[in-house]
């Protein structure tokens, strides 16, 4: 097979992502404890019948375990037979978010309407993420008068292809930008910006309304 990508890098994430031991990967998959550690530590390939298995042990594919749909969106496969819409209350979809990671950012530009992806931290009950000074996104927004905040939209999602299942929970609420003397209440969050660089500002964005939906199969 070609193209396998990291492949020990992806198992390791889709086994932490799971909660999963090694042995209990192994056990899952058919295989020996040792080869799976050889398979997530060096740069080789199992048979196909140990791929699939692989794959079924952890909730995935085996196109996703070779590192090939990283460059198309998510959710390429069909929809199940007989998928069941939920709607999620808050506390549900707090604690979805509540790890962290990447999500969305929604508002309405200088240019229109604009999505931008940035890394967050959930700090005291607010998203909390990081930008540049004096970039789109610091510019944008600000609503030009003292303190008042512009509302934006925040969206976080998790899609599981393999299962053809997901969930999807969105925040709204104002976009503080913290000053520098009120950054000491949101460096603890710890969050880093996704693209690196200089991006000292703070937002905190105080969720007004978050409102939740999760997929799945009957």
């Amino acid at each position: 097979m070609t193209g396998t990508g990291d492949l020990g890098r992806r198992l390791i994430h889709h086994r932490e992502r799971l909660g999963l031991t090694r042995d209990q990967v192994a056990e899952r998959a058919e295989m020996s404890p040792g080869y799976l550690k050889y398979l997530e530590e060096n740069a080789d390939t199992p048979d196909t019948g140990a791929l699939y298995r692989l794959a079924d042990a952890l909730g995935t594919t085996t196109d996703e375990l070779l590192g090939g749909g990283r460059d198309r969106p998510p959710g390429h496969g069909p929809a199940r037979a007989h998928p069941s819409l939920e709607v999620l209350d808050e506390e549900e979809c707090r604690r979805l978010i509540q790890p962290g990671g990447i999500g969305r950012v929604a508002f309405s530009g200088s240019h229109g309407p604009t999505v931008l992806p940035v890394n967050y931290k959930v700090h005291e009950g607010a998203v909390v993420f990081r930008t540049a000074y004096g970039g789109p996104l610091d510019r944008d927004l600000r609503s030009g008068v003292a303190g008042v905040d512009i509302k934006i939209a925040f969206e976080v999602d998790r899609i599981d292809e393999a299962a053809r299942e997901g969930w999807s929970v969105l925040v709204q609420g104002a976009a503080h930008h913290v000053p520098e003397e009120e950054a000491a209440a949101v460096t603890g969050a710890g969050v880093t910006p996704w693209a690196g660089g200089e991006r000292h500002l703070y937002v905190r964005i105080v969720p007004q309304q978050i409102t939740g939906r999760r997929i799945h199969g009957m």
